[in-house]
């Protein structure tokens, strides 16, 4: 990451889950593994994105690289991009041995890690095909998330595609006392041990917004929306193309 002015947001900045500690990030891999069908998840954002071989693809918020190990089969290139050192070694180490098993040891060529987040990714080269993050953009104030999505504007080419998965309050303001009390229980039954203290945390301090504000700062940044899906009230994805030409 390049040096930065001290008015930028800190994207380091720990909130729930720590993920500098190399057991957490176990931890949070194995949690996500229960909740979500990841391996279902990451074939329909890839079939979505419709990548060329020739493709140059990056993550913004890698984590542990899940999406990296499905993606360099479909394309040239991925980029895996993440604030957290820690979790990079994690995705580079899984990678590794994933591909390893499954016999697409030249694939690992084709994967690029790099620190940095939303704020501080400096893309070289030529612009990008596609950008993907998954539940990483909420670590984000609305403000900075605005200029997060215009940054990821500038890196890609016109007629680029974005995919964006997160969560997103879909659900009755009005209702939520009754909605976040009714989520959490039900949570608790799918993730075991940790998973509702984790779902705790993030309502009560982490950054997740409205869907129609979601909308306006997606288009505010020069997207068009092709396909907004909301689940369960609580979670949201956007495939999103950048306009112009």
């Amino acid at each position: 990451m390049s040096d930065t002015p001290a008015w930028l947001y800190d994207e380091t900045q720990q909130i729930g889950t720590d993920y500098e500690d190399l057991s957490e990030i176990r931890a949070y891999d194995q949690r996500m593994a229960k909740i979500r069908d990841v391996a279902k998840e990451l074939g329909e954002v890839i079939d979505l994105l419709d990548l060329s071989p020739e493709a140059t693809v990056l993550e913004l918020g890698c984590g542990t690289g899940e999406f990296l190990i499905a993606a360099v089969s479909r394309c040239s290139r991925v980029i895996g991009a993440d604030i957290s050192e820690p979790m990079l070694r994690y995705a580079r180490k899984k990678a590794r041995e994933r591909l390893r098993e499954e016999g697409r040891v030249g694939d690992l060529d084709r994967i690029e890690y790099v620190r940095g987040g939303f704020l501080t990714y400096e893309h070289e080269g030529e612009p990008l095909d596609a950008v993907v993050t998954q539940f990483a953009l909420h670590h984000l104030s609305d403000f900075w998330k605005q200029v997060a999505l215009i940054r990821i504007a500038g890196m890609l080419k016109p007629g680029g595609r974005l995919f964006i998965r997160d969560v997103v309050y879909s659900f009755d303001p009005a209702d939520y006392e009754g909605f976040f009390g009714r989520y959490l229980s039900r949570m608790a039954e799918l993730g075991g041990e940790g998973t509702p203290q984790d779902i705790l945390v993030h309502i009560r301090d982490e950054h997740s917004t409205i869907g129609w504000m979601m909308e306006g700062m997606i288009e505010r940044a020069g997207f068009s929306i092709e396909r907004p899906d909301y689940r369960a009230g609580f979670i949201a994805s956007y495939l999103c193309v950048k306009e112009g030409r």
